[in-house]
């Protein structure tokens, strides 16, 4: 069953998933035909990753070179466009994607965004419509940013029976990291109804819907999925 938002879920299940081991961070339309960011905003994160506009908005910095025997310092030269060979980097395939959007405004790029809350494991975040795409400077050197929009839950592209599709602005929004991190310590990282660690979510307690917030520690809480569902179906 493909993961919902909110979802606390290990690297190995990310990779099940997403039919990759996924080591690099930016993953553009992988076998399985999805593509997939993998964002951090941790304490000497090696990337700026920001949320705003209260998790409804990702602002994604693209990623520097491979690091090789020789070469300098990834973190002293402009973030790649293209390889030396001429072929594009991730950083360019999102960029062409992004420009596509911004051609016609209909067919955006859907990207599944997973974060990493600790060693091993990670939160699906859900996913993003890819909006925009621009390079800023950043310490002497010229950096991709790449602007992306929450969605309500969709259906991810499928290589074996492609076809892209638009999709309306999420209403929800995704739970700050330290929020996360926060709730997680407090809940001893089991659910506050039976103590189960597994197939855990950050759960809004006043929906947001409803007038709840991402922003308060006091609203969110861990759940397991059968807890979860039974609190779902209790929302009227």
């Amino acid at each position: 069953m493909p993961f919902v938002q909110g979802e606390v879920i290990s690297h190995a299940q990310m990779s099940v998933e997403e039919g990759a081991h996924l080591q690099r961070g930016m993953n553009y339309q992988l076998a399985s035909g999805n593509s997939v960011f993998l964002m951090s905003v941790r304490k000497g994160a090696p990337y700026q990753d920001v949320v705003e506009n209260d998790g409804r908005i990702l602002i994604y910095e693209g990623h520097d070179a491979p690091r090789k025997r020789g070469d300098p310092d990834p973190k002293s030269v402009d973030q790649p466009e293209f390889y030396p060979g001429g072929s594009l980097t991730q950083n360019g395939l999102f960029k062409e994607a992004a420009a596509r959007y911004n051609t016609d405004k209909t067919e955006f790029e859907t990207i599944r965004v997973y974060e990493k809350i600790k060693p091993g494991i990670g939160v699906f975040n859900g996913a993003f419509a890819l909006r925009d795409c621009w390079q800023d400077k950043s310490q002497g050197r010229s950096v991709f940013k790449f602007r992306l929009e929450l969605l309500d839950d969709v259906r991810t592209s499928d290589a074996r029976t492609g076809g892209r599709r638009t999709q309306e602005p999420s209403p929800g929004r995704m739970i700050p990291p330290a929020i996360k991190l926060e709730v997680r310590a407090r809940d001893d990282g089991q659910c506050v109804e039976c103590g189960s660690v597994d197939n855990l979510h950050f759960d809004h307690i006043i929906p947001y819907s409803k007038g709840g917030s991402s922003r308060l520690v006091r609203n969110v809480q861990l759940l397991c999925a059968r807890h979860n569902l039974s609190k779902s179906d209790r929302i009227i």
